[in-house]
């Protein structure tokens, strides 16, 4: 595997967070604390930490204070994808994202999704996951994890890896996945892409129907905070890695 070094990110950070109200109804759900750091800080040191130096990230709900929040992070270069006159969804907000962007390939990354515990001094599962994309095989690249590493989780099975590391939807199998919220790909599979709201799912099924939908499971546990409920949970296994280290 080659480790490729990728500087260039985008982060959609838009969404509503309606599941986690009340807290979500005075603060965007990229700066809800999580064991005492904004939920968004946990991806962009991920980032940081592989590699990257320049990011976009999309806002809409309280745009002021994400912009705010972006502003004073210290370790990229955060480009603002404006989103408060429309929400453009996964798939429109990446669009106008990698606009802003250097053509070439690029991390995705969901500001409410992160994981802990990879292994010190190895590399890191994003720059694993930039090392295993392979643009002549692959659309995209998809970090992966069992459901038996998920904090918070609905208990979903998104995807079934296969041997060769393809993804297909779930309906059975023996290796059911969840998507981490990471990703690789190449900016030219989306220049196609329409200019107004869309589902990065219809991406994601056109590249299994052309078997170019790839995983690779990651190391470490991850964490959503979809729910209020889900919070005291998240913060548990955070307290329990940080005792190990």
């Amino acid at each position: 595997m080659t480790l490729v070094p990728l500087t260039q990110a985008v982060v959609l950070a838009a969404g509503l967070g309606t599941r986690l109200r009340p807290i979500t109804d005075t603060m965007p759900k990229p700066l809800v604390p999580v064991a005492g750091k904004p939920m968004i800080d946990y991806g962009l040191d991920a980032l940081a930490d592989a590699g990257v130096t320049r990011a976009v990230v999309n806002v809409h709900h309280f745009a002021d204070r994400m912009e705010a929040h972006l502003s004073a992070y210290p370790r990229l270069d955060i480009l603002i994808s404006d989103e408060r006159a429309a929400l453009m969804n996964s798939g429109g907000g990446l669009k106008k994202g990698l606009a802003l962007l250097d053509p070439g390939i690029v991390y995705v990354m969901n500001a409410d999704l992160f994981w802990i515990g990879e292994t010190p001094g190895a590399p890191t599962n994003l720059q694993k996951l930039a090392g295993f994309f392979d643009p002549e095989r692959m659309d995209m690249a998809l970090l992966c994890v069992p459901l038996d590493r998920t904090t918070g989780h609905n208990g979903k099975k998104d995807f079934q890896l296969d041997a060769d590391g393809r993804l297909s939807r779930y309906v059975d199998g023996d290796n059911p996945v969840v998507y981490a919220g990471a990703i690789v790909l190449h900016s030219s599979l989306l220049e196609d892409a329409p200019d107004d709201a869309f589902n990065l799912n219809i991406y994601f099924d056109r590249a299994i129907a052309r078997g170019r939908l790839f995983g690779l499971v990651m190391d470490g546990e991850w964490i959503t905070v979809g729910t209020p409920q889900a919070l005291p949970e998240a913060e548990a296994v955070i307290a329990r890695h940080s005792e190990k280290v």
